[in-house]
Parts: structure tokens; sequence; C-alpha cells
């Protein structure tokens, strides 16, 4: 750098006083002839008082200092070697190390102002990525001009992509509301073209520059630097001298665009592209403002519009550029050669966007229902929809209760819009308040989207309940494991936005009271064909519970019991009570399967179970002891639940109720003595008959042993042998004394036993020794059994051929025996008195034969 030029100062003028930095050399040219005087100035050392900054430029960075106004008197000076050089009007900084740059005057933010510089080769690299320091600590308080000179090949374009949302061009002498004001330049043969003004927030997206080009930001002092990041990447080959891509706004917008260097002269033989993106459903319109037509020496100035699908048109300046056109499209703008001598070309338009569409109108009157308020809300992302209320679009439209409304609806599918509805109901005192049954009205035909839910806002007097009856059945909670299937669904929620659950038809509960104000919403997926009536609401005296449910749980199936607003947590303080009926010869258990405890701050929370006809508690419990019980309760019951004041935490409680049929042990003991009692009656008729079975089988049969021939059986036949071929009837002896001793005591009694049997014919008896072998049995097949009983000596039946006639005595025959013996333990007489004979034999007795005859 060379040294300073000298100032030069002359007598006479409105300086008195200079500060000079450093060693200073002062010169004084005195005209010849002329005296100089003994006194010109005085000189003094006084502390500086400049300013003095450290400054390390980044790698390939050109840090140039310039003048931008001529007062007051300030140097720019930087230590090097030899010495220190200072200059008046610039200083460039290149080597990337730590400098000392000292200003002669204390604020040169006044006088100087800064430029960053850096240049970006990407003719031998590819070059891609961020290019912007977000935050620059070089001279913050300067104004500052951040400027890229950016170069590709000579046949291609480096393409800057803008981040959302987008870039707005300005005019080329205006200045952007954040004081961050870019302007893209580029490198011509024919010289430098402006390609335009840009400010952050706006419609371009993209901007190709063909071959060499600069992009500056312009940052003023003592403003914070907030860039746009835009990204750099080197883009195809092309003739245009710039390509601007733009994506138009979907609704009503217009939308100004310049060309290179305007209000100056557009570059001769030079094009320049505008690629249009328009909204789907949109008509655009291009309208031609400011526009100077050349001197054409060749060709006439052009433009093209072209689209995808259909053919390249063109007009002049002068002609109807498109109109209501749909789809998105190219404009190009052709300069010719042009008499230089006079005007340029020069072009200022703009493009207009509107609906394609035509709107559905709707008039909501909800004066016939004055307490019923309407919402309806866009709940798609698509842009194209647009509601509006008395002609202010809007995402989001209040119709207020008893109001009256205009809605327009562009685009919109019913799908793509949800409309809600809600009714104010209340009293003053419980006398005033009546007996509600919560139904939807009818609303307008011209509102096509389907209702989403209706809901009741139900405020009471302070001392008063809400009770709340399904007309359909009971109410079913949903809760884990117990979730509702109904085609409505009502959820209940507290003024301060604690739910009391979900709820639909068909469930155990048979009453719900709340001591609140609350809000039930009805939502099902199709309103027309489920009016209601939801729910019936009436108003009873206050409780001392928040909540209380009657329930009637299922025989078949268990039941869930959950706290209020389940799983987050029952409000501080507040109480829950379950009136559990149970059915006739049933018995309940109860557990409580899931449970959060809190910390409490104050109090505590309680579980408790007592019968509803005693005082007792069965289960007690705080949030300090178990709750894993399992509950036997014999009748219908009282379950409450209560939170603390928490510390941290939430309480809330699942309660399952299983029914179990009850075991009666009296009718078990009844039943069991009733089935003894029958057993022990069939066991005596069995014996019974059995033993009547036996005796008459004693009395039917009679056994006669047979000694040396075969057994004789009762029922056969015949025997194997007549009386007179066996020895049946013979006796060796018979020792009576011996059998029948014990029993004749008395001498008489056997006197008269000899004297009854003197006279008569009598066997004579044989010892008994036995058979001498054992016979052989050949038993007939048995004969099937008759129902009439016979005889069982009778001779058809019993002995074939029938035994010879033998004469003795009507009483001596085998025949007769006397009734005195039978009924005797051994057949022997008890007393002497006439003889009771009885047949044995059923053959008829043949008269007795003439003595001759034997």
């Amino acid at each position: 750098m060379a040294r300073s030029r000298p100032t030069r100062y002359c007598r006479g003028g409105p300086l008195s006083r200079l500060d000079l930095l450093g060693r200073t050399a002062v010169t004084i040219e005195v005209p010849q002839g002329e005296e100089l005087d003994r006194t010109i100035f005085t000189a003094k050392a006084v502390p500086r008082v400049g300013r003095m900054l450290s400054v390390t430029p980044d790698p390939e960075t050109i840090i140039i200092i310039s003048r931008d106004t001529v007062e007051p008197d300030c140097s720019v000076c930087v230590d090097k070697v030899p010495g220190q050089t200072c200059d008046p009007r610039s200083l460039i900084l290149g080597e990337s190390r730590n400098t000392s740059v000292e200003f002669t005057c204390p604020h040169p933010e006044e006088v100087f102002s800064v430029e960053i510089n850096r240049e970006i080769d990407c003719t031998a690299t590819s070059c891609s990525g961020n290019i912007v320091q977000a935050e620059s600590a070089l001279f913050p308080d300067f104004k500052r001009t951040f400027t890229w000179d950016l170069k590709v090949g000579s046949t291609r374009a480096f393409q800057l992509d803008f981040p959302e949302p987008g870039m707005q061009q300005i005019a080329n002498e205006d200045a952007c509301p954040d004081e961050h004001t870019y302007v893209l330049v580029t490198y011509l043969r024919t010289g430098p073209a402006n390609v335009g003004t840009f400010c952050k927030g706006g419609t371009v997206s993209s901007i190709q520059v063909r071959y060499k080009g600069r992009v500056s930001l312009q940052v003023p002092g003592e403003t914070k630097m907030d860039p746009v990041d835009f990204k750099l990447s080197v883009g195809p080959v092309t003739s245009m001298v710039a390509i601007v891509k733009v994506n138009l706004p979907p609704g009503v917008s217009d939308t100004t665009f310049i060309s290179a260097n305007y209000p100056d002269d557009f570059p001769d033989n030079q094009q320049m592209q505008w690629d249009f993106a328009v909204p789907g459903m949109h008509n655009y319109t291009v309208h031609f403002h400011d526009r100077t037509a050349p001197e054409c020496l060749g060709k006439d100035v052009e433009v093209e519009y072209r689209q995808w699908d259909k053919k390249v048109t063109k007009a002049g300046l002068t002609d109807k550029q498109p109109e209501r056109r749909q789809g998105n499209f190219e404009m190009v703008l052709k300069n010719c050669e042009t008499n230089r001598t006079l005007q340029g070309l020069s072009l200022k338009y703009s493009v207009s966007v509107t609906r394609s569409g035509h709107p559905v109108l709707c008039t909501v009157d909800l004066s016939k229902h004055p307490k019923v308020s309407l919402q309806l809300e866009k709940v798609a992302s698509d842009p194209y929809c647009e509601m509006s209320i008395n002609s202010e679009v809007l995402k989001t439209i209040n119709v207020a209760a008893g109001g009256k409304a205009e809605l327009s609806f562009l685009d919109c599918p019913n799908e793509d819009v949800r409309l809600t509805a809600s009714k104010l109901i209340g009293c003053q005192d419980v006398a005033s308040c009546s007996e509600t049954l919560l139904t939807v009205p009818t609303l307008d035909s011209c509102l096509r989207m389907p209702l989403h839910s209706f809901t009741w806002h139900l405020n009471i007097p302070q001392d008063s309940t809400i009770d709340l009856v399904s007309p359909s059945g009971g109410l079913q909670q949903s809760v884990p494991g117990q979730e509702c299937t109904a085609a409505v669904s009502l959820h209940v929620e507290e003024s301060e936005g604690f739910s009391l659950g979900d709820f639909c038809a068909n469930g155990i509960i048979q009453k719900v009271q709340v001591h609140a104000n609350i809000s039930v919403t009805a939502m099902t997926r199709d309103f027309s064909k489920t009016k209601g009536p939801f729910l019936n609401v009436t108003f009873s005296e206050e409780i001392p519970e928040t909540i209380i449910y009657k329930v009637s749980p299922h025989k078949s199936s268990p039941t869930l019991l959950a706290t209020p607003n389940w799983p987050k947590g029952m409000r501080p303080s507040s109480t829950v009570s379950w009136i559990v009926s149970l059915p006739s010869q049933y018995q309940a258990r109860v557990q409580v399967v899931n449970v959060s405890q809190p910390k409490c701050k104050d109090r505590h929370t309680a579980i408790k179970v007592k019968l509803l006809d005693s005082e007792k508690e069965l289960l007690s419990r705080r949030e300090d002891e178990k709750t894993d019980d399992k509950l036997l309760v014999p009748q219908s019951f009282y379950l409450n639940m209560s939170n603390c004041i928490p510390e941290e935490g939430n309480f809330g409680a699942v309660t399952q109720i299983v029914l179990e049929p009850k075991t009666n042990l009296l009718a078990i003991l009844l039943g069991i003595v009733g089935a003894l009692l029958l057993l022990l009656i069939i066991l005596a008729v069995v014996c019974f008959f059995i033993k009547k079975k036996k005796k008459e089988r004693l009395d039917k049969e009679a056994s006669i042993y047979i000694g040396r021939g075969n057994i004789f059986r009762p029922g056969e036949r015949q025997f194997s042998k007549a009386r007179s071929d066996n020895e049946s009837h013979v006796y060796a002896s018979i020792d009576e004394t011996m059998v029948y001793g014990h029993l004749l005591g008395d001498s008489s009694y056997a006197d008269s036993m000899q004297d009854h049997f003197k006279g008569m014919q009598l066997d004579s008896y044989q010892t008994f020794t036995g058979p001498s072998e054992l016979p052989v049995l050949n038993e007939p097949e048995p004969e099937p059994e008759v129902e009439h009983f016979n005889t069982f000596l009778d001779p058809s039946h019993s002995f074939i051929p029938p035994r010879p006639r033998t004469p003795i005595d009507r009483q001596d025959s085998l025949g007769f025996q006397d009734r005195r013996m039978v009924d005797n333990e051994l057949y022997t007489f008890k007393n002497t008195g006439e003889m009771n004979t009885i047949r044995l034999s059923g053959a008829d007795m043949e008269p007795e034969l003439p003595t001759s005859e034997l």
C-alpha cells in the first residue's frame, strides 16, 4: 500500500486544529520574496481520540473499507512494515490474519462503509450448499454490503434456491422493509445487467443466471444480520439472461415483475424467462403496465407463452395477453437488436390469480333455535378450500346463537369442513328447572357437510344436581376392555375441563347424578339417522358427592367402573360414588384392578365399600395402603372414592365387579337329607321284596338226598330210580337220645310217642355212611318261569313214573305233616292234641287195596 497522499491547507481558512496520528511531516511552502512568520502553528502530544479494531478476514474473503462522505476528516490506518500506513479514502484487507485497523476519528461508522466480498468459482469444481453466514462479527456497527461473485461455465447457469416463503421482487431503487435488500447482477459481454432487487418473503422460489454474476446483500449499520439462507448449485445449459421461477399463491392475488435493468434498457438480442406455477382450480391473467418499445434493426420484440400440453403462442407488446387461463405456464421476453440512440426495451407487468370455481352460498338462520350456535372449521390442508362469513374469508367461522349469517364455500369438499353445534340449557333454581330431552335440532339444509358433534352445555344453580338417564336403557362407560360399540357416543365433561368419561347406550348405569355444570357431547357418523333423544335430563336437590352412579351389573360378564377423567385422574377434593344393585340370589366379587395414587399435600385419598343397609365398612383403603384385596359382597352395596389435594401425581382407579350365584347351605343340607331318606326307602323296599322272594322259594323248594343215585331236585319231572330201586328209606339205626335228648326231659312224652307208633309200619334204619361215589349230574335245560304257582308235589310235574302205593295210614304218609311240628323248632310236638295234617304230595290219595292184593 502507498503512503498517504499529502493534504494541503491554506492560510485564512476555517480550520483551526488538526488531529494527526503517528509520525507526521509538515512542509511549508513560502512564495519567493515573502517572509515567514516566526510562529506558524503549535504542536503537542495528546491522547488519541480515534478508534482501533482487530480484524481477521475469513479465507477467500476480501474486506474493502470505503469512504462515503467528504466530512469530517478521518483516515483509516493499518500497521505494515516498515511502519503504519494511512489512507483517508479506502483500505483493502485480503490476508486471513489478525490485523489492527485504526481510524483517526472517534465515529468512523459515520464516515466509512464496509464491503465483505467472497469469490466462488464453480467452473473447475462443482459447488453446492449454503454460502451465506448466519451472522458476521466483522464491523457490526458499520453499513455493510456482503457480496458473492459466482462463476460457472460460459454456457451454463448458476442456480439460487430460496427457502420458504421465497423472495419478492421490488423496484431496483427501493429498499426492503427489514433493511435486508438483495441485488442480483449478471455480467454480459455488453456489460452488467441488473436481474432484479428482492426482499425476503414472496413468490420467487428460484433464479438461474447465466455464466457469471454477483449476489449482494445490503445491511445498514447497527442492524443485526439476518440473511436468507439460499442455496447455490450449478444449473442447466441456457441461452437466457436469467430464468425466474415463481409459485403464485392460491386465492386472489396480483404479483408484479420487471425486466432486467428496469427502468433502463433491456440488453439487446437477449431473452429472459419466467416460469409460473399456478394453483389448481385457479385462473391467471397477464397485465402489461409500463412498457417501452425499442426501434428494432432486425426482428421485432416478442413475448412467448408456453404450456406443457399446448403449443407456443406469441404476442407483441401491444397485443392482448392471456386472460382467464388455467395451468402452469412459461413467459419469455425476447429483445431485438435496437437502435441504441433511442429508448430501449423495458417492461413492468403483473400476473393476477382468481378462483376458477363457483362458491356455494348458504344463509344460516338460527332465530328458530335461539340457544343454538354453530361452528365451522377448515380441517383439511387443501389450500384451495375457502370459507367466508359475510364476505370475510376465515379458517374458523362462528355463528352466534339466534343469529343470521351469509356463508360462502369455494372449492371446499364436505369432508374438508367440520361442522359442530352447541346449545345452552340452564335455569335459576330447581323449581324453574324442567325436565329436558337432549335432541338435535334440524339445521339449515344448505349446510351440506355432515354434523360432526352436538354439545349441550348444562348450567344449574349452586345447590342443585343434574340427573342423567338414558331413555333407551342404561349407559355404558367406555374404559379399556369395555369399549363402546354403539352408533352414538356421549362425552360428558365438567366446566373445569375434567372429563367424566365417554358413554353409550345399552349399559349397566341406570342413572348419573352430577353436582356441577357439565357439557354433554353427542358424536355419530350420521345424525340424520339418530336425532335422539339421547338423554333425559332432570334436576334435583344437592348431593354430598360430586358424582353418583347407580349401577346394575350384568350377570354374564364382568363390569368395569372407572373414576372420572380416567386415566388422567380425578379433580382434587372431589368424590365419586357407585350405588351397585345386585339381583336376588347373587353376590359380587369386587376388586380394584388398576389404581394410581398421588402424593397428597392435604387430606387422603379413600376407597370404601359398605352395604347399603349398614354403616359398617367392608373395605377402607388410603393412598398409603395396598388396594389389591378381593372382596366378596353378599348384597347390594355402596362404593365410594375420594381424592385428596395432590402434591404430585393423580388419583384414579378401575374397579371390576363379577356376579356369582349365592350358595344356600340349608337347601343343600335338606337336599342331602331327602336323598338319604329316598335311598333308605328304596333299600327297604328292595330288602322286603328280596326277603319275600326268598321265603317263597323256601316254601316252594325242598331237596331229598338219594344215596348211590342221582340227586333229586324239586321241580324235576322224574327220578332216575324208583323208590323200590334205592335204599333212601333204609336206616341202620337212629340214636334218638343223642339227637333229641335235650328235648326229651319228660319220660311220659317218650312213652306216649311209643304208644302212638305202636302197630304202625316202620322202616328199618341203618347208619348213614354217605355216598360211595359222587353222582354225575345230568341237569336238564331250565324251563321258563310260569306265572301260575303250582303245587310242589304235583305228580304231573314231579315223579314219573308215580311211586308205588304204600299201605300206610294217612297220617304216616309222606303226603302229610303235622302243623304242630312245623311250628316247632325241631319238628317235635308241643302237646298231645289232635294232629293237624298238611298234604305234601300233590297226588290224590288212592283207595286202599284189599289185603289179598298185597
